[in-house]
Order: C-alpha cells, then sequence, then structure tokens
C-alpha cells in the first residue's frame, strides 16, 4: 500500500475534516473515493468551471433576507408582470 502525501492550508484541512466527519468520513477516505470516482469516470467525476455569483444577485439575496427593497403582494401573476414591465 502507498502513502500519498499532500500540502494543503491548515484552514482549508480544518474545513475539509469537519465536512468529512459530517458525513460520517475522515479525509482519507473521501480522498480514495474521489480517486476512485476519477479513474471509474477516466477523470475529474464532476464539471471543472467558474461558479460566479453576480454581485446584483448577492444584493438581492442579502434584501431578501433583510426583507428590505421588496414589492407588494400581487393577486394575480399578471399584476406582478405588470409591475416589473413598469419598472
Amino acid at each position: 500500500m502507498a502513502t500519498l502525501q499532500i500540502r494543503i492550508d491548515d484552514s482549508l484541512k480544518e474545513k475539509a475534516d469537519t465536512l468529512f466527519t459530517g458525513l460520517g468520513l475522515d479525509t482519507s477516505t473521501a480522498v480514495r473515493i474521489f480517486i476512485n470516482a476519477a479513474i471509474e469516470n477516466d477523470g475529474i467525476p464532476f464539471p471543472i468551471r467558474h461558479n460566479r455569483v453576480s454581485d446584483e444577485l448577492l444584493e438581492a439575496i442579502e434584501d431578501t433576507r433583510l426583507r428590505r427593497n421588496l414589492s407588494k403582494p400581487y393577486k394575480t401573476a399578471e399584476e406582478a408582470v405588470k409591475a416589473m414591465l413598469e419598472d
């Protein structure tokens, strides 16, 4: 059996340990699962892409959480669409 050593940031290791412990795994087991999945998929077993959220969306999410800048309730979908088109 081989040993694999990697260097990662302490904070990243802590977050990984916390995540995997919550899933009932240790980090070494999670890495083995990843490697096996990569071999079975003949590549990375998930899409690699930028997953950026726009500042506008983040602001809208924050507004919703804080219940600010909300519009009034509408009786019908048509009424809501009409109000959106007016803005």
